[in-house]
């Protein structure tokens, strides 16, 4: 099996806040910003496996090959995440083996990880909810993927799908999903998707007060700010 382990660099990436104001956004609010920055980040395939969908960290990564000569564990890189953080997991969207069970569901409750976040397929989704922990993937098989999968690589670029993740990015999910904002542009996303949510509130207002839904959007630039920049 793979000895991969965390290197520190990328765990001060980790450990870095993700500004505050992320948390008042929904998935759907990011995804237009990056959409009009051009952006990849949402992950098309995978949602919410648990009754407690929402999660907001930095990513830590890890990704799975199929298992060589030496079979081995699957889950011991789980005593490396620091607190707060998502863990992201690459199983190449295998739905034959799971990569995620009970037993770190609830040690990732104890140590209060943020979430985890699975291209591929999960199992013992009933300590998920009974733990109210943040899981999404493509589904849920019950067989697991000890001497079928080993760790590959820990904190390197890894892939959910279409959209490619690295250590420290932010990853936020909802009932609606999953979104990855790269962390050089943290702040440009969360500007737009902040100004995006005040003008849907401020269309929503004007409505209430008697105008056309096609004049409010008119009046708050609506349709400017979900075009892609050019």
């Amino acid at each position: 099996m793979s000895t991969a382990s965390p290197s520190p660099a990328p765990l001060a990436a980790i450990a870095k806040p993700v500004p505050a104001q992320y948390a008042e956004l929904s998935t759907a609010e990011v995804s237009d910003a990056l959409d009009r920055l051009n952006l990849p980040g949402s992950a098309h395939g995978i949602g919410p496996v648990s009754t407690a969908h929402g999660l907001l960290g930095r990513a830590f990564t890890l990704r799975f090959a199929p298992v060589d000569v030496t079979p081995g564990t699957v889950g011991d890189f789980i005593d490396s995440v620091p607190a707060g953080a998502v863990v992201v997991l690459d199983n190449g969207g295998r739905t034959d083996c799971t990569v995620w069970g009970g037993i770190l569901t609830e040690v990732a409750t104890l140590r209060a990880l943020a979430g985890t976040v699975i291209n591929g397929v999960c199992r013992d989704t009933a300590a998920a909810h009974a733990f109210q922990y943040p899981l999404h993937s493509r589904g849920r098989f019950m067989r697991t993927g000890k001497d079928r999968v080993q760790v590959d690589e820990v904190n390197g670029p890894v892939s959910l799908g279409d959209v490619r993740v690295r250590p420290g990015d932010i990853v936020m999910g909802d009932s609606d999903g999953v979104v990855v904002v790269p962390a050089e542009h943290e702040d440009e996303v969360l500007a737009l998707a902040l100004r995006t949510r005040d003008a849907e509130l401020a269309i929503i207002e004007s409505v209430r007060a008697g105008k056309t839904l096609s004049q409010a959007r008119i009046d708050h630039d609506y349709h400017r700010l979900q075009r892609r920049q050019r």
